[in-house]
């Protein structure tokens, strides 16, 4: 593995499972209205699909896309804009967001410039990093809005998408790390030349529709450079990012 630069690194941080526990409300929030306009979607017109068939779109396109919403666009036509809007309608989402305390303080000891890189739209994600009181700390903020490639769609775990945001910003691909919940993102990076850091204290299931639990031990696959149970874990873990 090549050295990098600590002094100057350059942080992707994902935000739902990653800053916050989005799977103690928000996740069941939005997986609820998901399987409500894929329903009607993929219903007749009069009744919506069932819950089998919902289930199985969900999984489906999530396995073979990276994302539900991209099989729901390329076998239905789906308006991402509507999509994105629809399922991320969650009312007041100061009832619904947990997080930790001291993120502030951890963001400040990070040495280098931080990257909020998010398959969440830009309006939810604003939303919730003004919750979280975190984005003075960022210098971009990067929602799946602004991840097209080539007039195409292309979020993480998106390679092409990677490749253009470096590109974009000048850097190596080698100076990056890219902290994140989903180990499928992970993987794409690491291929890249990224370093990984896996957060796995808000993991509750291994699936998009809630029916998979994850394992007991959560083993650190190789390419995953460090895993970590919360991000304030982060600076006493730098050594092992070299």
């Amino acid at each position: 593995m090549q050295n990098i630069t600590l002094a100057n690194p350059v942080w992707l941080f994902d935000l739902d499972n990653t800053l916050h526990d989005a799977s103690h409300a928000i996740f069941p929030a939005i997986s609820a209205n998901m399987n409500t306009y894929i329903a009607r979607v993929l219903g007749d017109g009069v009744n919506p699909a069932s819950q089998e068939a919902v289930d199985a779109a969900r999984l489906g396109y999530w396995k073979r896309y990276g994302a539900t919403l991209l099989g729901m666009i390329r076998h239905h036509g789906v308006c991402s804009k509507d999509f994105l809007h629809q399922t991320h309608d969650l009312g007041a989402l100061d009832k619904l967001v947990r997080f930790e305390k001291g993120l502030a303080t951890l963001l400040r000891r990070l040495p280098g410039r931080k990257i909020l890189l998010t398959n969440a739209p830009t309006r939810y994600s604003l939303e919730v990093m003004r919750h979280l009181g975190l984005s003075r700390h960022f210098s971009h903020h990067v929602a799946i809005e602004h991840m097209h490639v080539h007039g195409q769609l292309r979020p993480k775990p998106s390679a092409l998408m990677l490749r253009r945001l470096l590109r974009k910003h000048g850097v190596a691909a080698q100076r990056c790390i890219l902290v994140e919940d989903t180990l499928a993102n992970l993987k794409s990076a690491s291929r890249l030349g990224l370093r990984t850091v896996w957060v796995t204290q808000y993991l509750r299931m291994s699936d998009p529709i809630g029916r998979a639990p994850l394992p007991r031990t959560l083993k650190r696959p190789r390419y995953v450079d460090v895993k970590v149970k919360s991000v304030r874990q982060l600076p006493a873990r730098m050594h092992r990012l070299r």
